[in-house]
């Protein structure tokens, strides 16, 4: 993910599921896209006006997962776990096809497109690929005491997360802290969305999870895991939610270059984080790099491609 060039898939490449929330069937294509062309969504089944660019400034919700909407009002939600993956496997330019409203939520974690994306491999592109670099540091504070932070890294990418749920005696508070530049991150990878079993009314009420079950949520009822299997690793909440947390952040447009702390946070508290970093240019540059470790960075302008400039 810290090559020189800029990545995409090396040929179309299909699957298909069912959305978390809508509970509808989905089938998607994964496009190979050219250089500096991003990341972009289009819905097929429909006719016009319906390609939404992976930008966070056209995030139209972020209430349990990450939704993006054009300037037609035409959406896709539920990204983030996809976006994750093209974040881990080194993808920087691709188009999405899909003839429904939502990215299917497969097991729950990026599991299954990490695999979908190697099965198919990566084609290296012409354009060198650029990253954000935190040049201050920055901080959102919100009054229940959620935060998240972001300041100055060398050279990689590291997140530090807090998941805080004292109200569950299974979960309670677990922390984990994850470089980015390292090789092994399949605890990050295979970790599965969750919530807890007394939260399932309450979200179906608000018309959300009508696809969940126990193939692609883990549920948790005291201290118990519902789940066959139980849990795939002993940090696999804190995990999912830095999974969560990176996904959402390829929608700046490219990779990052700092070490973020968040505390008890979400999508849409990673949102929110975003554009407070983005709205002032005294905050990051964007370089390019002919590698992670090089000492050597042309600081370069933004164009078109990077979501902060769109």
């Amino acid at each position: 993910m810290w090559d020189k060039y800029q990545k995409t898939v090396n040929s179309e490449t299909n699957f298909s599921g069912i959305g978390l929330h809508s509970g509808v069937k989905v089938d998607v294509t994964l496009v190979p896209g050219n250089s500096n062309s991003g990341i972009v969504f289009k819905r097929t089944d429909l006719e016009k006006d319906n390609e939404i660019v992976a930008n966070f400034k056209n995030v139209s919700s972020a209430k349990l997962c990450t939704k993006i909407e054009n300037n037609h009002g035409v959406s896709v939600s539920t990204i983030e776990h996809l976006l994750a993956a093209f974040y881990v496997c080194g993808i920087d330019n691709i188009i999405v096809n899909l003839n429904g409203p939502e990215v299917p939520i497969m097991d729950g974690s990026a599991k299954e497109f990490v695999k979908i994306i190697n099965e198919v491999g990566l084609k290296t592109l012409e354009g060198k690929r650029k990253f954000v670099r935190v040049k201050k540091s920055v901080e959102l504070k919100k009054e229940d005491g959620r935060t998240i932070s972001a300041k100055p890294s060398s050279q990689t990418f590291d997140v530090k997360f807090t998941l805080n749920y004292k109200k569950n005696p299974l979960i309670k508070t677990q922390i984990n802290k994850i470089n980015f530049a390292e090789k092994n991150l399949e605890d990050i990878v295979v970790a599965r969305t969750f919530c807890l079993y007394e939260d399932i009314e309450m979200i179906k009420s608000m018309g959300l999870a009508k696809g969940g079950s126990l193939d692609n949520a883990i549920v948790v009822r005291g201290n118990e895991v519902l789940n066959r299997g139980g849990l795939r690793s002993k940090k696999e909440f804190v995990n999912h939610k830095i999974l969560d947390l990176v996904g959402d952040f390829m929608l700046s447009g490219t990779r990052l270059i700092g070490s973020v702390e968040c505390f008890h946070g979400g999508h849409a508290l990673t949102i929110e984080f975003l554009k407070k970093i983005f709205s002032n240019k005294n905050n990051y540059e964007v370089v390019e790099s002919h590698s992670l470790f090089s000492n050597v960075r042309k600081i370069i302008p933004l164009n078109k491609r990077f979501a902060v400039n769109a």
